[in-house]
């Protein structure tokens, strides 16, 4: 374990932001899209309760910090609805995290927490019904000369006692100081202890340094840069660009390493083949100042990538029930004529200019027909008018 080590901090941040992230039993498209969630005994462990102890968090957290110590843990399924070694096809109702204790050609021996008993047992698998996961920078934290390693590595140390060893009181004597020495570098920060002017300490395989600060911070500084975080990241001071850059280089390839493991031994390849799936969603708005989130807001809305309601749960208030906030649309334009005369015009737009042309046509003719009505009165009256002065003469 690491317990009061120097990298404690380091593996408990990554393994809550790991463990931030939702992972969840899903319904793909045949484009490979997400469509819904399944509601199933896998997801309910994933999102709610993985086993009578541990929520779906803390189980995910359980697994990053148990595979940050051991490098390779694997994911058991302790509770289904049938047996796995008869069926392919069974639902999971409980899984718990198991440290890896033997390998075989196609079984691992794996010692996992029993809650009937209280007690941690070892029991034998067939490889292809657990999730083993293996530590993605096992190179960095796991490797025997890593970094991480040479910071948390133990000292080999000979302690030369004041006096002569030879009776047992004096070897209870001198495993009592024995035990007092490592109870104090245990117990404190850089793995500092004090003695006695009379003792005599000889460190092994390497020479005593006095500068020993200086290394440790130099193989601090050493260990952030390869595991793509910073010390503005742990304190929480860190901008949007150093978190996204953490995200992508450091949570993305566990996360992964976690769901692809998943996918590959709990889904079977009739239920892939039916587009099933298991993915991760990390909320995207959680890094956004609030004075930035009302343009963003305004940008998803009136581009209809997203509706209101949706925006309004990001925000962490309850739905609007006017029915405008469920819709795709921009608010900004002006809304359709609802009696969908426009439908009408773009179906039927030849029909509409042909009665419009015919109606002007007969305001026209009328007007024209009575022009030529007041035409025709005035040629009669004056025919007539010259008929009567030819009578006269």
């Amino acid at each position: 374990g690491n317990e009061r080590s120097i990298v404690t901090s380091v593996y408990n941040r990554i393994a809550l932001d790991v463990a931030a992230i939702n992972i969840q039993h899903v319904q793909l498209d045949d484009e490979g899209r997400f469509l819904n969630v399944i509601k199933s005994g896998l997801n309910e462990c994933l999102s709610l309760e993985a086993n009578l102890d541990q929520t779906g968090r803390a189980f995910i957290q359980d697994v990053v910090m148990s595979m940050m110590d051991e490098g390779c843990v694997a994911i058991v399924p302790v509770d289904t609805d049938d047996d796995p070694d008869d069926t392919k096809g069974y639902q999971i109702l409980s899984m718990r995290v198991g440290r890896i204790r033997d390998w075989y050609p196609r079984h691992v021996r794996v010692e996992v927490y029993n809650e009937n008993t209280g007690r941690k047992q070892e029991i034998i698998v067939p490889k292809d019904t657990v999730a083993i996961v293996e530590n993605p920078l096992y190179a960095v934290i796991n490797e025997p000369n890593s970094t991480m390693q040479r910071l948390i590595r133990k000292l080999d140390l000979i302690i030369q006692l004041p006096y002569v060893i030879k009776s047992e009181a004096r070897r209870q004597q001198a495993e009592q100081r024995r035990k007092d020495i490592e109870r104090q570098l245990s117990g404190s920060k850089y793995g500092i202890a004090y003695t006695d002017g009379t003792e005599k300490i000889t460190q092994l395989n390497r020479s005593l340094e006095n500068n020993l600060m200086k290394q440790i911070e130099y193989l601090t500084s050493m260990l952030y840069s390869q595991l793509g975080i910073t010390q503005s990241i742990l304190d929480g001071t860190a901008d949007e660009k150093t978190m996204l850059n953490y995200y992508n280089r450091t949570i993305e390839p566990i996360i992964s390493a976690i769901v692809d493991e998943m996918k590959r031994k709990f889904l079977t390849k009739t239920a892939r083949s039916q587009n099933k799936s298991i993915m991760f969603f990390r909320d995207p708005f959680k890094l956004v100042p609030v004075a930035d989130l009302a343009e963003i807001s305004d940008k998803f809305t009136r581009n209809e990538i997203a509706t209101s309601n949706e925006i309004r749960q990001v925000i962490g208030w309850k739905p609007s029930a006017d029915p405008k906030a469920d819709e795709l649309r921009n608010s900004n334009l002006s809304e359709p004529n609802v009696s969908g005369s426009s439908a009408t015009d773009m179906t039927n737009g030849n029909e509409t200019e042909s009665s419009d042309t015919s109606d002007y046509d007969a305001l026209v003719n009328e007007v024209l027909d009575s022009i030529s009505a007041q035409i025709d009165d005035i040629i009669s009256n004056y025919t007539a008018g010259d008929g009567e002065e030819g009578d006269d003469s």
